[in-house]
């Protein structure tokens, strides 16, 4: 045999005849999606090889003990050098790289919501090591990105803008110094930079030892500054827009930190924004979101109140960012009527108010929550988890809407009742906090629950009033005088009351019984799902025969809590197309005014009555306007 024969065995018996039989062909897989290898930032631009280079970044392990490696540096270095941008780079502390973004640590950094561990008084066990085009110390925006994930240290590596790469692939040459920066316990800023310094003398220090002594001191000034685990700790944000004005934005402020204070929270700062008008994403602008998650860091909050309504999208960008929950006004006073909330009716309007506000603000992970079905019509991804939620809170809210219909049909009824007996009814109305609980204890001799706090009661309670009649009153000199109870309010009352002979008459009547109804509180901006939810419960209002408009005179603004509780009237009277009936204004706190400004409430409002609820003043006078009220109310 020659050679060529040979050669043609050879190449026969290794590799197979022409002649033999093709293996069976296998599609090759489709690529799986390995998180692993997910890459962050900006990546338009990029080379496929480089992407490759940068992929590989996660099979490469640091030793625990150091900070980095002068190797792993010059690689980072390296391939940053050749994309011509920055590269930050996140490693957990067993020296696994988990994430790896195109960018700076602000623009790459991980959501806060997906850090292994958070909170004020320790760091979250990342590191990250970022490369520098110009070789400078970090800027303020790449550690506020540090403090915000509280990373447990930041390496900036500041490149030379050359070097060259060795016979086996490492790198040499591409690092100008490093700075090294971490946080803070206390101070202003809250962060320390070290450098410039070299990657070997970085890799030389002992990283664990350091980091363990750091969260030690972390954990003493957390537990020096501990309050009650049981009260939320807030900041409160407020925004003022061109639409208000200066005085009106700090009162509604003022509002939102009083009702943070009823729900059980802790008022830690106030943080104000003036801008033209809301940011549709984040509503006060992304610098200012670092500001204030800043402060909330700093102060150890857990609680992020806005003085707006927030829209769904803006609540979940605000919580992505600040990393701590986040709530606006409605939610707050939701809460506080939850807390409030004691009898069985309450209760379901509360329930009710909940869902209907909750359901749009719903958030599922799509296909990682989908619930699989069997048989014909159910294959597929089938219907999602999120789904399922959404149409279980809307069929509960149908329900607790028969409920509140069958409450109105039975409120009804006892009113109905009362008019049979021809018992005249009134209804305590006024902003929340302006002593209507007060005013029914003293009048009534009730033991309904009084405190100084927004929405203190919340159930309507119904008492009987005997008031026994005086001499007849003198009649007014001026029979022409205006007879408006509520010059601003628009409701007036018979102008007959001030007839002489009808002053008489009264003063002949034995007594008089009448019904005193507490209702609920009205707030500026009331929520509109309170209104749909508590629509039985004001019913009580327009179902009244007349209506005593309660006033805390000793709050700032009792002119605007007038004119908003009037809008609240127009609004639940044009919905439930039922006009309430007349008003009586009534200042309460005269006590707790100077003489000057109760001098100036009863110029404004002269047919108005000035009592003091907790001292007893003024009630006499006050018992027989309600008579009067009452008695020429109806009149037929």
């Amino acid at each position: 045999m020659g050679l060529t024969d040979l050669t043609i065995a050879l190449y026969l018996g290794l590799y197979g005849s022409r002649t033999s039989p093709k293996p069976p062909y296998n599609p090759p897989l489709p690529p799986r999606s390995n998180p692993i290898d997910t890459l962050y930032g900006k990546l338009t631009g990029l080379k496929p090889s480089q992407l490759k280079q940068m992929q590989r970044l996660y099979h490469q392990r640091i030793p625990g003990a150091c900070l980095t490696t002068v190797e792993f540096g010059q690689r980072l270095a390296a391939l940053s050098t050749e994309i011509k941008q920055p590269l930050s780079v996140y490693l957990n502390r067993r020296g696994q790289v988990i994430r790896v973004g195109v960018g700076t640590p602000r623009q790459t950094q991980i959501p806060l919501g997906e850090l292994p561990r958070y909170g004020a008084d320790r760091l979250c066990g990342i590191r990250c090591i970022t490369t520098d085009l110009q070789a400078n110390s970090p800027s303020k925006a790449t550690l506020t990105a540090m403090v915000l994930q509280r990373l447990d240290a930041l390496v900036s590596v500041g490149l030379s803008g050359q070097g060259f790469t060795r016979r086996g692939g490492g790198a040499v040459g591409y690092v100008q110094g490093v700075y090294w920066a971490n946080l803070l316990p206390q101070g202003d800023p809250p962060w320390a930079v070290a450098g410039p310094m070299t990657l070997e003398a970085l890799a030389d220090q002992d990283f664990p030892a350091w980091v363990e002594g750091l969260e030690e001191e972390f954990q003493r000034e957390g537990g020096a500054r501990q309050v009650d685990s049981t009260q939320e700790r807030v900041v409160v944000v407020g925004l003022q827009t061109q639409d208000r004005s200066p005085l009106a934005f700090e009162q509604g402020l003022a509002e939102v930190q009083r009702l943070v204070e009823s729900a059980g929270g802790a008022v830690l700062e106030v943080v104000r924004q003036r801008r033209p008008r809301p940011h549709p994403q984040t509503v006060v602008g992304d610098g200012k979101v670092e500001e204030i998650a800043l402060i909330a860091q700093n102060l150890g909050a857990n609680l992020v109140v806005f003085d707006r309504d927030l829209s769904p999208a803006q609540g979940r960008n605000l919580e992505r960012r600040m990393g701590v929950r986040v709530v606006d006004r409605t939610q707050v006073i939701l809460d506080i009527f939850a807390q409030r909330a004691r009898s069985g009716a309450g209760k379901l309007q509360v329930e009710l108010a909940q869902l209907e506000y909750c359901l749009p603000r719903l958030v599922g992970q799509g296909q990682a929550m989908s619930r699989l079905g069997g048989g014909i019509g159910t294959r597929g991804p089938g219907e999602t988890q999120l789904e399922t939620e959404r149409r279980t809170i809307q069929q509960r809210i149908a329900r607790l809407q028969q409920e509140v219909a069958q409450l109105q049909a039975h409120r009804a009824r006892l009113r109905r009742q009362r008019q049979h007996r021809q018992i005249p009814s009134i209804a305590l109305i006024g902003y929340t906090n302006a002593g209507k609980s007060t005013l029914l204890n003293v009048l009534t001799s009730a033991q309904v629950y009084t405190a100084d706090q927004l929405f203190a009661t919340l159930d309507p309670t119904t008492r009987r009033l005997v008031i026994h009649p005086d001499p007849p009153l003198a009649p007014p000199m001026d029979p022409q005088e205006d007879s408006q109870l509520v010059p601003q309010g628009g409701f007036q009352v018979d102008p007959l009351m001030h007839r002489p002979e009808d002053f008489v008459a009264l003063g002949d009547r034995p007594h008089q019984t009448l019904l005193l109804t507490d209702t609920v509180g009205f707030i500026h901006e009331l929520p509109p799902s309170l209104v749909d939810a508590f629509r039985a419960t004001l019913e009580e209002v327009t179902e009244a025969d007349a209506l005593l408009h309660l006033v805390d005179l000793s709050h700032p603004a009792w002119d605007a809590q007038i004119r908003s509780v009037n809008a609240i009237l127009d609004k639940i009277a044009g919905e439930l197309a039922m006009p309430p009936g007349p008003v009586l204004l009534v200042f309460n706190k005269m006590d707790c005014v100077s003489s000057e400004a109760l001098a100036i409430a009863q110029e404004k409002f002269p047919q108005a009555i000035f009592i003091s609820a907790s001292e007893g003043l003024g009630l006499h006078t006050l018992r027989q306007r309600l008579s009067q009220l009452v008695y020429y109310t109806l009149l037929p």
